[in-house]
């Protein structure tokens, strides 16, 4: 597949180069968290307050669909907030986007539930959650690119891995949140405990928004805007010229989401409603395995400064495809080191290098002009494809299959293989200039 190598861009200050590097990093993490929030309550709110059923299994179904949704609308908002972001620029698009996830939740913790309005409930709480997906899949580009265009070739792994942080940094405060309010009484937690976490996101927002107020654009996209190498219709020009490219980004990134929202969301509902574990001890375990990651993954970004990103991500993905069974196997036997042992392992250290390369590597791929739009699409295509959908899917395999999990973590290796394919695609990009 053939790579893009334009000039150079002029020397990057130092000192606005860390600063849009934390303005990419706070604000991801913020709107990761947002979009978290919403997978972990699933499972534990979603399911009797919005879709009550008689039968449990039905309710948590539409509660994980209504998850899965807002994977399918993500491409749409890839494809606006990039068009904008490829025109404009990257600074106003990710003030656009973290506003609009903000808006989104703190409205979910102020939606009355199915007892008092009906109806209208689940379809507002869907339409909230479609408005989330909107803002993810717009903003996720920008923040990456917002780090990579600010490095130099020497650092360019490194800085890209920083936004990628907003993963587990959303996820983990997430977790922490929802594992603080679990100790409150049932019928507290479901009345008015749940709600905090997305109301109180308003203050986490206004701080985000600040600090990328302070930030400008970055110089490899003002260069091409001064040249005029801006393109009038960037999603047009990506399909037209580059879309093996993007195909080829969605295949890759499907080892990235899938596994992740094995190990991160469903567990949740397996590992209490089918092994028997508590709540708070599956909550624990995801705390500390992203925690973990946190320390893992901007290594890992520098590491591949050294050793090249395809390298580590196909590293990742082997060691991916042959956990898959330890892992359950490891959940099966109901204890909760086992299970602290097995998250720490599938997230802290095999999913780590995947996530720390995989903006710098999809931002490698695409020219300037339209790389806002190439890795936005092709992102969020692996990410509705192969992401939101894998709670439900994993679920409907369970029951399908009599409660066996073999079938899920074939799921995973499926997933492995597709992407190990399209990593043989892609050339190594650390020496190319952006």
């Amino acid at each position: 597949m053939a790579q893009v190598q334009i000039a150079a861009p002029p020397e990057i200050n130092k000192k606005k180069a860390n600063r849009a590097l934390l303005a990419s990093m706070v604000g991801s993490s913020i709107e990761w968290f947002d979009f978290f929030l919403y997978g972990s309550m699933a499972a534990l709110v979603f399911n009797k307050l919005y879709f009550p059923s008689d039968d449990p299994i039905v309710g948590l179904l539409l509660a994980y669909m209504s998850f899965g949704l807002s994977f399918f609308i993500r491409p749409l908002g890839g494809i606006v907030f990039s068009h904008i972001g490829d025109k404009i620029g990257r600074k106003k698009t990710l003030m656009l986007t973290l506003m609009l996830m903000g808006g989104a939740t703190v409205l979910i913790g102020l939606l009355p539930d199915y007892n008092a309005i009906g109806i209208w409930a689940p379809i507002l709480l869907v339409f909230l959650r479609l408005c989330q997906g909107l803002g993810i899949g717009g903003g996720w580009g920008g923040s990456v690119l917002l780090a990579v265009e600010y490095s130099s070739k020497k650092n360019r792994g490194f800085f890209g891995s920083i936004p990628q942080l907003g993963v587990p940094v959303g996820m983990l405060l997430g977790t922490v949140a929802i594992s603080l309010l679990s100790n409150l009484p049932e019928e507290q937690f479901l009345s008015w405990g749940w709600r905090l976490p997305f109301i109180l996101s308003a203050v986490l927002i206004i701080v985000g928004l600040w600090i990328r107020k302070g930030i400008e654009e970055t110089p490899v996209f003002q260069e091409a805007k001064e040249s005029g190498d801006i393109a009038k219709m960037p999603l047009v020009d990506t399909f037209r010229y580059h879309w093996k490219s993007v195909f080829i980004t969605a295949g890759a990134k499907f080892v990235e989401t899938s596994p992740y929202y094995i190990f991160a969301t469903f567990v949740i509902a397996y590992a209490t409603g089918y092994l028997g574990y508590q709540t708070s001890t599956v909550l624990n375990a995801v705390a500390i395995a992203n925690l973990v990651t946190i320390f893992m993954i901007p290594l890992m970004g520098k590491l591949s400064d050294k050793v090249g990103r395809k390298p580590l991500y196909i590293g990742g993905t082997i060691a991916m495809l042959l956990f898959a069974f330890p892992y359950f196997y490891l959940l099966s036997l109901q204890s909760a080191i086992w299970l602290t042992v097995a998250t720490i392992i599938a997230i802290g250290i095999i999913w780590a290098p995947l996530e720390a390369v995989m903006g710098t590597m999809f931002s490698e791929i695409f020219s300037t002009n339209i790389r806002y739009t190439g890795i936005s699409v092709g992102n969020q295509l692996g990410a509705a494809v192969f992401g939101g959908t894998t709670p439900m899917v994993a679920l409907a395999l369970l029951n399908a299959f009599n409660d066996s999990w073999v079938p899920v973590a074939l799921y995973i290796v499926a997933a492995c293989i597709i992407s190990l394919i399209s990593l043989f695609a892609i050339r190594e990009g650390k020496n190319l200039d952006l």
